[in-house]
C-alpha cells in the first residue's frame, strides 16, 4: 500500500512517526560527518529539502532525541554501527532565519532577537544551580527582542559555551536560511547595516567559538565573502556546481520513477520528466525538485507547483528593471536558447543593479537557470575564470517566467491584449489609443528607480514590452529583437508561423529635439530607417509578400508614444 503523501511537513520526526512519503536522504549525515569540515555552507534553491535536512541532522545528533532509534531504523544511516553510537550524543543549537522578512533594520534586529530569545527560553534549565556565574545569569536574562547589538551578536557563541559546559561536549550549530535577512536588506535598502550586524554574529558563532564542534548553514545564495564571511577562513562552501552532496537535496530520476511506480503512475514518467526534471547539482544531472514531485503525487495534476511557491519578487525586479542587454538575453532563454557567460557564484548584492553577471549568478543559485556545462579556464589577466553555459531549468520554470511577464502588464492586461490584436491587423488608430494607456500605466514600473521615469530613455519599457509580445504571441509568431541585419539593426521582427498572418517590423525611436520637430517626424524617421536598412528582406526571403509586411515606427517622448505604419 502506498504511503500517505503529506504536503508541507518539514519536521523529520513527524514524517517518520506517521509514515508519510519520504525518500531516504540520511546518507548525507555520514557524508557530512566523514568530510570533517568545521563549518559547511550549503546553497540550494528553495523547496529542495534544506529545512527537512536540518531537522533530520538535529534529531540525529541532538541529546534531546537520545534513544530515538525508531526515527532512523530502516534508513541508510542506521546500517552503520559507528553512527548508531552517535545518535543523540551532542548538544545542538538549531535556528532558522526563514521568517526574517522585515522591511527595516530595527524590525529585523527585533525579529532575530525573538529567535535568540526563543533559544534561551528553551534552555532555561541552564539557570538552575551553579553552572552559570551571576554575571552569566544576568547576561542570560538580558536576551530579549530589545537587546543591544553587542549582546545579540554574542548570543549564539555564549549559548554554545553554556551548553558545552553543561553536557561536557562541544556543540553542533545548525542555521537554516541564513541569507533570507540579507535578501530583504538588499530589497529594502538597509544592506550595509545588515552586513555589519551579521558579520559580527557569524564571526562569534562560527570563527572565534572554542565550543563549536561543527556547523551547517543553508541558504539559497552564497553571499560574497567580502560581505559577511570575511573573517571565516574555516568555511566550506558547497554551491549548486559543487560535487559534494550532489544527491542529498532534490530527488534523483530513479527516486522519482520509483515513487511513480509506488503510486501507480508509471505511465506518467516522461511527462513528469518534461515538467519537473532539469536541475543539475555538481555532475549529477536529472535532479527533480521535491516540492513539485510531492504535490504531483498528491494531486495527479501537472501544474507549476515549485515556481508558484513564492512571489519571485527579487527575480522579477531584476529582470523587469534590468538593462536592455539583460532583457535581450532573457528573450533568447525564453525561446530555448543558451547563455554562455563567466560567473562568480558569490552573490554580491551591491552589483545586482550594475552587473549582468551578478543577475545570472542569482538566477543560477535560485534554480531558475541550470548549468548545462561548467569549466574553469585560464585567463592572462585574472589567472582563471569560471565559464558557464546556462539555460532555463525546465518547462515549469518557463511557465513561471511567462506568468511573471504577463503580470507586468496586469493593470492593463485587456488593453495589452487589444493592442496585440491591433498590431497584427494593422489598426494604427487602435494601437495608438491602447499603447498610450499601456505606456502611461506601466512606464515607471520598468524604471530602476535611480532616475525619474519622465527623463529616462524608454529602453527598459520597450524591451519589457517585447518580452510581453514573445509571451502573448508564442505559438503564432517567432519574435526576435535587436539583431544585426542588412545595413543596420531592427528592433523587433515578428515572423508568422502561418502564411495567412502578416509579417511585422517595429523600430523604436526616442525623439531627438535637435533632429526632429515632433513625434510625427520621429515616427516617420523610424519607418524610413526600416526601409533604408532593408530590414524587410529577411521576411521576403521567407516567402512573405510585400503587401503582408507591416512596418511600424514607434516614437517616444517621455511617456508619450506615437505609432505610424509604413
Amino acid at each position: 500500500m502506498a504511503r500517505t503523501v503529506a504536503i508541507g511537513h518539514q519536521n523529520f520526526e513527524m514524517i517518520r512517526e506517521n509514515d508519510f512519503f519520504y525518500i531516504d536522504k540520511t546518507a548525507f549525515i555520514r557524508d557530512w560527518w566523514d568530510g570533517g569540515d568545521s563549518v559547511t555552507l550549503i546553497t540550494r534553491p528553495r523547496r529542495f529539502g534544506k529545512t527537512l535536512t536540518m531537522s533530520m541532522v538535529e534529531q540525529f545528533f541532538s541529546v534531546e532525541y537520545a534513544g530515538r532509534e525508531d526515527l532512523f531504523d530502516g534508513l541508510c544511516i542506521w546500517e552503520d554501527e559507528k553512527y548508531r553510537q552517535m545518535q543523540g550524543a551532542y548538544p545542538v543549537i538549531s535556528l532558522s532565519f526563514a521568517n526574517v522578512k522585515e522591511s527595516g533594520f530595527s524590525m529585523t534586529k527585533q525579529r532575530i532577537g525573538q529567535i535568540l530569545a526563543g533559544l534561551y527560553n528553551k534552555n532555561r534549565f541552564l539557570l538552575d544551580g551553579n553552572l552559570l556565574s551571576e554575571e552569566e545569569k544576568r547576561y542570560y536574562l538580558s536576551i530579549d527582542t530589545d537587546m543591544n547589538e553587542v549582546t545579540a551578536t554574542m548570543a549564539i557563541h555564549r549559548m554554545s559555551e553554556f551548553l558545552c559546559r553543561h553536557y561536557g561536549k562541544k556543540v553542533i550549530i545548525l542555521l537554516d536560511e541564513y541569507d533570507t535577512p540579507m535578501q530583504e536588506a538588499y530589497v529594502h535598502g538597509y544592506w550595509d547595516e545588515m552586513v555589519s550586524y551579521t558579520r559580527s554574529m557569524f564571526n562569534a558563532a562560527f570563527k572565534t567559538n572554542a565550543f563549536l564542534e561543527r556547523a551547517i548553514m543553508t541558504g539559497i545564495t552564497r553571499v560574497s565573502k567580502e560581505s559577511i564571511f570575511s573573517d571565516l577562513n574555516n568555511l566550506k562552501v558547497v554551491t549548486t556546481t559543487s560535487e559534494e552532496y550532489e544527491t542529498a537535496f532534490g530527488f534523483t530520476e530513479s527516486e522519482v520513477f520509483n515513487a511513480l511506480d509506488e503510486y501507480s503512475l508509471s505511465d506518467k514518467k516522461q511527462e513528469v520528466k518534461s515538467w519537473y526534471d532539469g536541475f543539475t547539482f555538481g555532475k549529477q544531472t536529472d535532479i527533480y525538485n521535491p516540492w513539485s514531485i510531492i504535490n504531483y503525487l498528491d494531486t495527479k495534476k501537472f501544474q507549476p507547483y515549485w515556481a508558484n511557491t513564492s512571489a519571485n519578487s527579487l527575480v522579477g525586479k531584476l529582470i523587469r528593471e534590468g538593462s536592455p542587454g539583460i532583457k535581450e538575453t532573457f528573450e533568447d532563454l525564453l525561446r530555448g536558447g543558451k547563455l554562455t557567460t563567466d560567473l562568480d557564484e558569490q552573490i554580491v548584492y551591491s552589483q545586482l543593479d550594475q552587473e549582468e553577471q551578478a543577475v545570472w549568478s542569482l538566477l543560477l543559485a535560485s534554480g531558475y537557470l541550470k548549468a548545462v556545462s561548467f569549466d574553469i579556464l585560464t585567463d592572462e589577466y585574472t589567472g582563471w575564470v569560471s565559464r558557464y553555459v546556462l539555460e532555463i531549468t525546465n518547462f515549469e520554470v518557463k511557465i513561471m517566467f511567462r506568468n511573471m511577464i504577463r503580470s507586468w502588464f496586469g493593470s492593463v492586461s485587456s488593453d495589452y491584449n487589444c493592442f496585440t490584436k491591433a498590431l497584427i491587423m494593422g489598426d494604427v488608430k487602435a494601437m495608438n489609443a491602447y499603447m498610450n494607456r499601456v505606456a502611461l500605466s506601466t512606464f515607471s514600473y520598468f524604471d530602476s528607480g535611480m532616475r525619474p521615469s519622465d527623463l529616462a530613455e524608454p529602453e527598459r519599457f520597450y524591451h519589457g514590452f517585447v518580452l510581453g509580445l514573445i509571451v502573448e504571441l508564442a505559438g503564432r509568431y517567432s519574435v526576435t529583437s535587436n539583431r544585426e541585419f542588412g545595413f543596420g539593426r531592427y528592433d523587433v521582427m515578428l515572423e508568422p508561423h502561418k502564411k495567412e498572418d502578416n509579417g511585422i517590423l517595429i523600430e523604436f525611436k526616442v525623439m531627438d529635439p535637435e533632429e526632429e520637430e515632433s513625434l510625427e517626424d520621429t515616427a516617420q524617421a523610424a519607418i524610413e530607417q526600416i526601409k533604408e536598412q532593408g530590414y524587410a528582406a529577411s521576411l521576403r526571403a521567407k516567402g512573405i509578400p510585400e503587401e503582408k509586411i507591416y512596418m511600424y515606427g514607434f516614437a517616444f517622448q517621455g511617456k508619450k508614444v506615437l505609432i505610424k505604419k509604413g
